[in-house]
């Protein structure tokens, strides 16, 4: 039986002989974590100390932490699945991880014969991340989960037994699209690796290359703006406008790329993009990601946070700017960020990139890097297609697993 009163986002009707369906709450209690003073952390492991596990610990270890054992009551296994409460991104679903957890998660405990991965592919399904993050509040100047309206949403229940056997094949289907993510990350990686080999760290210069200013080296460089009216402006198809949401290092989604037309596009002339262009983001939260156009994306324009690079050929290759621009201490570099510390800059400027200090090998040598990147490339592309198809039947798998169609 459906519970009259709740949040139906599974769209549940009949249910499977066998299955339940209760708002979230009755199956799970989600607990708020403790935040130790900053006072007692400590970078390295002591005695009576445990990590402190936050949110950015899940994507990388940089950054340990560890508190007194004793400042805190609010304790995870690696077992114990997680939610991230606050953003962006909201409502990240996680786990692996043992310690303390602090204020910025929640940690879930089934209340009754409820498989934690079951658990974990449910709070990680569509419907549910779709509801949570569209009804996130802002408290204090971060979006967060609106716990309330979180337990009230209606959960479907499979029997212990059904729970192991979906959580399985979901198992298999996520191991599958992770699989093949890291491939994607290996081909980036050896690409990076090549660039590194054949012109050294872009930043020391360690090979003793000429450097030239890169306004010496471009035909262009320059950015756009958005169309009067905003994104009510925008058009069903026409003329691409890209903005800094399509563009990732090496890589640009296609996902909500926007459209004008030709009137808006003629004001915007100036930036009208070319096949070779070079596309880098100047700011926001994007900042410093870069990649090569691609040519079915084309005619186009840019918006403001994105500037257009277009290289003197004869002189700098495409393929070499972009793994020069997308390389970590270029990053760092163009951010601001010395030796001595400092604050990242919220925005690059048209000066900052005219007077960017390139390093410029032979252009026979760039050309040669680019040929062998673009092999790895088309590696890379059936990757990232592998896995685009991989996240289709996830996400396939995860809507009929909750109505009882896999079993």
């Amino acid at each position: 039986m459906i519970p009259k009163e709740g949040k139906n986002i599974f769209k549940l009707e009949k249910l499977p002989t066998g299955w339940k369906a209760c708002l979230l709450n009755q199956a799970v209690k989600i607990n708020g974590g403790s935040q130790p003073p900053k006072t007692s952390f400590k970078s390295e492991p002591e005695d009576g100390y445990v990590r402190l596990v936050q949110i950015r610990d899940y994507k990388s270890d940089r950054y340990r932490t560890y508190v007194p054992e004793k400042s805190t009551k609010k304790f995870c296994t690696a077992e114990d699945i997680m939610i991230g409460r606050y953003g962006p991104p909201v409502f990240q679903i996680l786990r692996g991880i043992a310690g303390a957890y602090n204020v910025a998660l929640m940690k879930t405990e089934p209340l009754f014969n409820l498989d934690r991965d079951y658990l974990f592919y449910l709070l990680c399904s569509l419907p549910l991340q779709n509801f949570v993050i569209e009804n996130s509040k802002r408290t204090s100047g971060q979006t967060g989960v609106n716990l309330k309206l979180l337990n009230s949403c209606i959960v479907p229940l499979p029997p212990l037994a059904t729970q192991k056997k979906i959580a399985a094949i979901l198992d298999a289907a996520d191991e599958h699209r992770t699989k093949t993510a890291a491939l994607i990350d290996q081909y980036t990686a050896l690409s990076q690796s090549l660039f590194l080999e054949m012109f050294g760290d872009p930043v020391k210069n360690e090979k003793g290359w000429e450097v030239k200013e890169l306004v010496d080296l471009t035909s262009k460089i320059g950015s756009g703006a958005t169309p009067r009216g905003g994104k009510e402006s925008y058009k069903e198809e026409g003329i691409s406008l890209i903005r800094s949401l399509n563009i990732y290092d090496n890589r640009f989604k296609y996902k909500k790329l926007a459209f004008i037309d030709d009137v808006q596009a003629k004001k915007l002339s100036n930036v009208e993009v070319q096949e070779g262009d070079v596309l880098f983001n100047i700011t926001g939260a994007s900042i410093c990601r870069c990649t090569i156009v691609p040519n079915d994306v084309l005619p186009a324009r840019v918006n403001q946070h994105v500037s257009i690079l277009r290289p003197k050929v004869e002189l700098l290759n495409r393929h070499y700017l972009n793994y020069l621009l997308v390389s970590g201490n270029t990053k760092l570099h163009l951010l601001g960020i010395g030796s001595s510390g400092g604050a990242i800059m919220e925005a690059i400027t048209k000066e900052t990139l005219q007077n960017f200090k390139t390093l410029l090998p032979p252009i026979i040598l760039q050309n040669q890097f680019a040929e062998r990147v673009q092999a790895i490339e088309v590696q890379k592309k059936q990757a990232e297609d592998t896995l685009v198809k991989a996240e289709e039947l996830f996400q396939s798998l995860l809507q009929r697993a909750f109505k009882g169609e896999l079993m």
